[in-house]
């Protein structure tokens, strides 16, 4: 026989001894009463693989494939085994809820393969801030405002108290404030506390004495997994706090400034990200543009603008508007944010080789029939991309643009194939956010007859599948400030939209003149509704004002 032939019959006998397997593990998950899994099928996330060390993993014949909070999914050979007992009790004495599933030898080997792409940790390093629901209550209380929280830290005794309670105030403070990142900051005499809330950083504290601030980033370096000798480079590690019913990640970034080490520790809470469509703020005709498109078997949907626009939460609005338990939806994120339920997330890890390029080449042959590709950096990572969205597979990413047109420019500029961008592409979408007015003491505004002039002649240039109706009695507002928002006037954000369609006249022009000038006018033969012209609308509506959307957009010309 040549090669070939024999290659293909070793195949072949391997995949019908592999078959035998999961029969095999079919038949004892029956006799023992629990359910089977196939893992040469089904989706084994990262993180819980991490849960369980490799070696032990393979001495007790199981793998945790599936974590949510403390809930553990775990596929075993045969729990009856003594090692695979063991190894279960150790999981519930750490208060893993643990359900136990049963596999195949197959099946565990390929998921085994996961380890590769966990990093070994230092036992006994990274650390959670265990807070009581209780004790959250407790801060959102007492801690309603900026000055509460520079009240509790300056009458506190720094050469008494201890650096994790400081560290629990200040993060059970940030989170009662819906805070996106905490800052602290060394300088010749003292360190302070900054917190960013809807987009803009607040001084909050600036009295931690020196040597107490050095101690308090030591601690934030031992719960991060960080080297704590190490005061001459930037390092980034990682916290969780538990809550109970869900955990808070805590993202840390450590630099080394003039007069210390600088500190952010960005706060992922899963309740702030978990909204749908239409929580977005998306007017009636973005949302039926939105529904068409993700609706859609396959085809290349981005989401530009700049780091903290929303793209991602975004995205994960849409992943969970189509999820469900007839697709495969597989992640590829750098790092990952938010957990999604039943969508398969993993994370790109430069050091285990497995980048946006290798990931992407990888979970395109795990049959998926939606993927989302954290962002588009590179050539190849076009090229994959544009390939899958063109061979059945839909794919959401992101791209950093000012603009919805922007984006095939700057596909072109990576090296990606003009003549397989339009194909591939099904929708653009730009965004930025604003913040809203604080409703307890936004104050309206006298429209003066000049500004109501420009306002009419605004609503009657819209596109037609704008409802002006909506629009047609408004009142603009100014923010006041008071005690519910800290006096600053707003409270909380919402996106800014605009929205570029694929047709057979852009994928023509992409072929023959991909400029921005060019693509601009057929984005105004389309319709387009611009992120300046859909931040207009909301200041009409009285969600947010001229000078938010000024801020995010540039000169609004009325």
């Amino acid at each position: 026989m040549d090669p070939k032939t024999i290659s293909d019959l070793k195949t072949h006998i391997a995949e019908l001894h592999r078959q035998g397997e999961e029969r095999q593990a079919q038949r004892l998950a029956n006799q023992l009463g629990y359910s089977y899994v196939d893992l040469t099928k089904t989706p084994v996330s990262v993180e819980a693989v991490r849960v369980i060390p490799e070696k032990e993993a393979k001495e007790a014949k199981l793998v945790a494939t599936e974590l949510k909070v403390k809930k553990l999914a775990v596929a075993a050979l045969n729990p009856k085994i003594p090692a695979t007992q063991k190894a279960i009790k150790d999981l519930e004495a750490k208060k893993y809820e643990v359900k136990i599933f049963i596999t195949s030898l197959s099946g565990l080997e390929k998921a085994w393969e996961f380890y590769k792409f966990v990093k070994p940790e230092l036992e006994g390093i990274t650390g959670k801030v265990i807070i009581a629901e209780k004790a959250v209550e407790d801060f959102a209380a007492k801690l309603v405002n900026f000055a509460a929280i520079k009240s509790e830290l300056g009458k506190l005794d720094f050469t008494k108290s201890t650096q994790t309670s400081i560290i629990e105030t200040i993060l059970g403070g940030a989170m009662a404030l819906k805070a996106s990142d905490i800052h602290l900051e060394s300088s010749d005499k003292e360190g302070k506390l900054r917190l960013r809330v809807d987009g803009v950083l607040h001084d909050v504290f600036g009295g931690f004495p020196e040597d107490f601030y050095g101690r308090l980033v030591s601690r934030i370096k031992l719960l991060s997994g960080l080297k704590i000798n190490i005061k001459d480079a930037a390092q980034d590690g990682r916290f969780t706090i538990n809550l109970g019913k869900r955990e808070i990640e805590i993202r840390v970034s450590i630099i080394p400034a003039e007069f210390g080490e600088n500190v952010v520790m960005r706060l992922l809470d899963p309740n702030l990200t978990s909204i749908g469509l239409s929580q977005l703020g998306l007017r009636e005709d973005d949302l039926v543009i939105v529904e068409r498109e993700i609706a859609k078997p396959n085809g290349l949907i981005l989401n530009t603008g700049p780091t903290g626009s929303g793209k991602t939460t975004t995205l994960y609005a849409f992943l969970r508007h189509i999820n469900n338990p007839e697709i495969k939806i597989i992640t590829l994120e750098d790092p990952i944010e938010y957990r999604l339920e039943g969508v398969e997330q993993t994370q790109v890890d430069e050091e285990s080789g497995y980048t946006f390029v290798n990931g992407l080449r990888a979970i395109v042959r795990q049959d998926p029939d939606v993927i989302l590709v954290g962002e588009i950096r590179d050539k190849d990572t076009a090229d994959i991309a544009l390939q899958a969205s063109l061979t059945g597979h839909l794919v959401l990413s992101t791209l950093h643009t000012n603009d919805a047109i922007g984006a095939i420019p700057r596909l072109i500029n990576l090296g990606a194939n003009p003549s397989a961008i339009g194909p591939a592409l099904n929708l653009i979408i730009a965004q930025r956010l604003v913040r809203l007015f604080c409703e307890n003491c936004k104050k309206e505004k006298v429209v003066s007859p000049e500004l109501r002039v420009k306002i009419e002649n605004f609503l009657k240039d819209l596109p037609a599948r704008v409802d002006r109706s909506k629009y047609n009695v408004y009142k603009i507002y100014e923010a006041v400030g008071c005690e519910k928002c800290n006096n600053i006037g707003y409270k909380g954000r919402v996106g800014i939209f605009e929205f570029f369609e694929d047709n057979p006249e852009i994928e023509e022009s992409i072929l023959k003149e991909s400029s921005e000038v060019s693509l601009g006018r057929l984005s105004e033969k389309q319709g387009m509704v611009t992120m300046q012209e859909d931040g207009i609308l909301k200041a009409l509506q009285g969600v947010t004002s001229f000078e938010e959307v000024e801020g995010a957009t540039g000169k609004i010309d009325l």
